[in-house]
């Protein structure tokens, strides 16, 4: 080991006076690092869940807000600039704001240096969001640290982590001498009696009621035995139902007639009143009802002071208690605990045995060999990180957050899309047949596969998927109305005669995307061909949104060519329209089109940029911008993060905007229009206004969760009031597709811009 390679060490997690396993977990593997390596700064960062905080002692240097997504991110801001070496995250699911905890990964998404991040809980069944989060939290870890073989396991069977990312670190204890109990029973009123101990916060889960009922039982061979209770309800059933669970538990005593021979300690004790106590202990009993707790710092403790341990089969006792090292019951078995309690009580030598070689093996696990274990694992990750640029004070530049932008997946694009065209939606990433398919969602795919190509991703699939969804809208445009239909049935029946007008002018958006910029030999004259065909009618429609998709299609229509009259007096009409519609409603504090914020809002300023900045008309470009300006901040929640006009009420003038449900292809039309308005000024804030809005698919949103999911290739339906909605529809997905297709294309013409200078 360097001594000078890690310097400053930040933990993260609850701690003391926080009452919980995690603060006394984190607040102890703090004083041993710092012990052990008096040459690191380590400090705390920990996580409050009341707002008034804790008095917490002066090596905590910063505090989160449990529930505050923007907290989180100021910590990691504060991490970045404190020029900390590593960080050491304590990971529990209940501990951190968001769904399944998921606040904490918009911490982890912004640090500079490695995380270590010990879990605590690894669930053998968890439930989609914690899957989603553990999965994400591990991606943007450097090590994670398990204490059980058995957690090391589930890692790699489960969750497929690779092995060499997972340390197996035992949970520490402190290093206490082997003594004879008795000496130490005097200061806590039981001397001259046989002792059983549990200790830790009171919840249900713990089993107490199982092992006051076995009491009765050992009292009839030991009249002398005493049981011990100690610990405080846990805080958080404190705060929902009071007292009730102890002041039950305490009434069972009296009903069972034991009262004389059962304490209750109800206070939250620190490390040296917890020794004492445990040292006064004969046995010590954990009834705990849940086999999945993967890891018991209780147990450890007990363990690790040379206690015979009597035990349920959770996860942890099962792993450390096995061959003999401590006795195992069935779940709330009282009968079996009073069974075993005596079989100990009244063989000496095998319970002394047993208390010999629990201590023996503790050894092993006390704090000062935690610290070095630990210390190793911080080498490990800072090493592994060598050979990637190590700057905690630099500004992140737009090419340092490509590598942040995920990969290209297609898989889903291509699951959704059969020989007819692309399913409008699915169910979580089924696609369902019985909704059939729409114009719009092909319109989305076709422009799509024009941008894939214009990346280099322009291989047989997307080839096959560019032309099926040109086929779908060469179906579904009907010559003699001159209008696109939008709904078919699985079956391939049209569902309507003509479709809405939005459908229309995302139909003519894509053609126009093909002919201006599709680099297939074939695609632009055969768009060209219907493009013509399907402008006319844009002019007497209502929609506005279809006048924007149909000037977008414009814009890039003239790119090839720019000499079609026909084509430009269309687009003067229709930025008459939107022009005229936005004089009519606007007013200073709300410069919008319409006196309501719907759908795909975006597009509507975006639009007028696209076709002011090619210089045709100034005043087009004046108006985009400033309406969205405003829209960008009327999306700006307090904490900074891109927020969606939500589609359950939307946002109604003098209103309050709706917040849920918050859908994709707000994101995505926000992204687009405000890459568009950074190519019309050049101005950089644009840009990061884009990637605020990009960021949203991918976690930094109202709940911390990504939308965007790796495994599939998809992406979620919306942002719900406290959760996902995991279909994974067409519409989403593009909507992500798109907006990735958008970043890294607008990527690729800076870096060439730079390499030119």
């Amino acid at each position: 080991m360097r001594d000078s390679d890690i310097k400053k060490i930040a933990f993260v997690g609850d701690y003391l006076p926080r009452k919980c396993g995690i603060a006394t977990f984190t607040h102890d593997m703090h004083a041993s690092v710092a012990t052990q390596f008096p040459d690191a700064e380590c400090f705390v960062v920990p996580v409050n869940d009341r707002p008034e905080g804790y008095d917490y002692p002066p090596e905590v240097r910063f505090e989160i807000d449990e529930q505050d997504l923007d907290s989180y991110l100021r910590a990691a801001d504060f991490l970045n600039f404190a020029n900390t070496d590593v960080v050491c995250l304590q990971h529990e699911y209940g501990i951190f704001g968001g769904p399944a905890g998921s606040h904490i990964l918009g911490l982890l998404r912004d640090l500079r240096m490695p995380v270590v991040t010990t879990l605590h809980t690894v669930l053998r069944e968890p439930d989609g969001d914690q899957r989603r989060v553990l999965m994400r939290l591990v991606n943007l870890s450097a090590r994670v640290v398990v204490m059980t073989e058995r957690a090391r396991t589930f890692l790699q069977e489960i969750y497929g982590i690779p092995e060499a990312k997972i340390d197996l670190i035992a949970h520490g204890i402190p290093d206490t001498p082997f003594v004879d109990p008795n000496p130490y029973k005097d200061q806590f009123g039981v001397e001259g009696r046989l002792v059983a101990l549990t200790f830790g916060l009171l919840s249900p889960n713990k089993g107490i009621e199982h092992m006051l009922r076995a009491v009765p039982e050992i009292l009839k061979q030991f009249p002398n035995f005493v049981y011990i209770v100690l610990g405080a309800t846990h805080p958080d059933l404190v705060r929902e139902h009071g007292e009730r669970y102890r002041l039950s538990l305490e009434r069972l005593a009296r009903d069972l007639g034991i009262k004389n021979h059962v304490i209750f300690y109800n206070r939250f004790v620190e490390l040296n009143q917890l020794t004492k106590f445990i040292r006064a202990a004969d046995i010590y009993v954990t009834p705990y009802l849940n086999p999945a707790q993967i890891t018991s710092g209780t147990l450890a403790y007990s363990f690790g002071c040379g206690k015979a341990i009597v035990s349920t089969p959770y996860w942890h006792a099962e792993e450390l208690l096995a061959e003999g090292r401590g006795v195992i019951v069935p779940f709330a078995d009282s009968q079996a605990l009073a069974r075993e309690i005596c079989a100990l009580l009244r063989d000496e030598p095998r319970r002394l045995e047993m208390c010999k070689n629990a201590y023996d093996l503790g050894r092993e696990m006390i704090w000062t060999r935690s610290a070095h274990h630990y210390m190793d694992a911080f080498q490990r990750a800072r090493h592994g990180r060598q050979d990637q640029p190590f700057r905690p004070l630099a500004v992140r530049t737009l090419a340092e957050q490509q590598s942040e932008r995920p990969l290209w997946r297609l898989d889903h694009l291509s699951r959704m899309t059969d020989s007819t065209g692309m399913f409008q939606h699915a169910t979580y990433t089924i696609p369902n047949f019985a909704e059939g398919y729409c114009t719009d969602d092909n319109a989305r795919a076709l422009l799509l596969t024009v941008l894939l190509g214009e990346l280099g991703h322009d291989g047989l699939e997307v080839r096959r998927i560019a032309t099926t969804t040109a086929a779908f809208l060469q179906a579904a445009f009907d010559h003699e109305r001159k209008r696109f239909r939008n709904f078919m049935s699985f079956d391939r029946h049209w569902l309507e005669k003509v479709g809405s007008e939005d459908s229309h002018g995302r139909a003519v958006w894509a053609l126009g995307v093909c002919v201006g910029r599709s680099h297939r030999s074939d695609l632009p004259a055969w768009a060209a061909s219907y493009f013509e065909l399907a402008l006319p009618p844009l002019p007497e429609m209502t929609s506005p949104r279809a006048w924007a998709f149909g000037l977008l299609g414009i814009h890039e229509y003239l790119q090839r060519f720019s000499g079609d009259r026909f084509t430009g007096q269309i687009r003067d009409a229709l930025t008459t329209l939107l022009i005229d519609l936005y004089d009519r409603t606007a007013t200073p504090d709300w410069p919008w089109f319409e006196e309501i914020l719907a759908y795909d809002n975006a597009r509507l300023p975006h639009a007028l940029i696209a076709v002011g900045r090619d210089g045709g008309n100034p005043r087009a470009l004046e108006i985009g911008l400033r309406a969205l300006t405003w829209l960008v901040e009327v999306q700006r929640a307090p904490q900074g993060h891109f927020r969606a006009i939500g589609c359950h009420g939307f946002y109604r003038k003098g209103q309050t905007p709706a917040r849920f449900d918050q859908q994709p292809i707000e994101a995505a039309a926000t992204v687009a229009a405000c890459l568009e308005a950074y190519r019309a000024t050049q101005e950089p804030h644009w840009v990061n206004e884009a990637r605020s809005s990009f960021e949203w698919f991918l976690g930094r949103n109202d709940l911390g969760l990504e939308l965007y999911d790796p495994g599939s290739g998809g992406c979620c339906d919306g942002l719900q009031e406290d959760r996902i909605n995991r279909n994974q529809g067409a519409e989403s997905t593009l909507a992500f597709l798109l907006s990735l297709a958008e970043m890294n294309l607008l990527e690729s013409s800076l870096a060439a811009f730079r390499q030119a200078r």
